[in-house]
This record gives C-alpha cells, structure tokens and sequence, in this order.
C-alpha cells in the first residue's frame, strides 16, 4: 500500500521527505521513495554541491548546511532556516538537539517563538518527539547517507494538511 498514492498537490495540503547527513551520497532510493513528495527537505550535512544540485532538478528542495558542508553548500544555504507552509511554521537547523536538550546555538530562537515543527539532523539518530511544553513537533530523520555510526539509513515523509501532520512514515534503507 502507498500512502502517498497522489503526486498532485492539493491547495490545502504538501507532501514531505525529509533527509540529512547524506555527507556527499547519492542513492536512486531518494527518487523511488520521494517520487509523490511535494517538496524535499535536506537537515544539512548535505556533503557534496553535486548531490544538492539532484535534489534541486527532482523536486523544489529546501536545506541548511551542516558542519560538514563546505563554502559552496553554505553560499547557497542558511544555516537556519524558518519558513510557512501550509499553516505550519517550520524551523530547520543542522545542529538543534532534541526536545528537553535543544542545542545552545537555537535554544534562544525556539523559547521565544516555538514553530509548530522543528527539524534538525547531525545526530545520525531518527527522532520523531513532541515538545508538550512548546506545543511543538520535532523531527530528526536521521541519516541518510553512508558515512558514520549509524546502522541503519532512514528517510522521513509526511503530510502538512491544514497545519496538521499526517501520514508520518520512517522509511529504512537497506544496503
């Protein structure tokens, strides 16, 4: 069964997938599993102005560096990156920590205006939490590459419908 059986975007909704620390990886699966997604979101580490310019000619993409990503990645991304889409407001940091120990650098931006979902990478750990003092969801899709401690590479996708999240689903990569 697909979730995201619909590739066409309806007016009140927007599919989501959502990587990080690829670290200069590219693998087909990003296609097969992000085909139907709206938009692709990378949580930094991307490792590689080659791998960033595929996600761009795929899908509209949206990233920050990471503290592996070189001068090239960081002229074309911010390291912070908050945004509205679909009634969600949306802060994105490579480096952010998780709820209860949110990193020093974005502690400050989330206490005084909390988005409704927080992403962040860098840990190569999957995270999915929610923040019951914010109001607030936090994502960190792990890793997506081949480099580092990590066992397993995951990808995260997801609906925003009407400021709501829906059809959240880890995706293990094998190999």
């Amino acid at each position: 069964m697909r979730i995201f059986a619909s590739a066409k975007r309806n007016a009140c909704m927007i599919r989501i997938g959502l990587l990080s620390d690829t670290h200069g990886y590219w693998d087909d699966k990003y296609i097969t599993y992000f085909e139907t997604c709206d938009e692709v979101w990378h949580a930094g580490d991307i490792g590689s102005l080659e791998v960033a310019q595929r996600f761009q000619a795929f899908k509209p993409f949206r990233a920050v560096y990471g503290n592996i990503d070189g001068q090239d990645l960081r002229r074309l991304f911010p390291q912070t990156l908050r945004f509205t889409t679909e009634g969600t407001e949306v802060l994105m940091k490579h480096i952010g920590g998780y709820p209860g120990n949110y990193d020093a650098s974005i502690r400050g931006s989330i206490l005084a205006r909390p988005p409704k979902l927080f992403v962040s990478g860098h840990s190569h750990i999957l995270k999915i939490k929610y923040d019951k003092t914010l109001g607030m969801l936090h994502i960190n899709p792990g890793a997506a590459g081949i480099y580092g401690f990590h066992k397993v590479r995951t990808l995260v996708r997801f609906v925003i419908r009407d400021g709501r999240f829906e059809d959240l689903e880890v995706i293990e990569l094998a190999g």
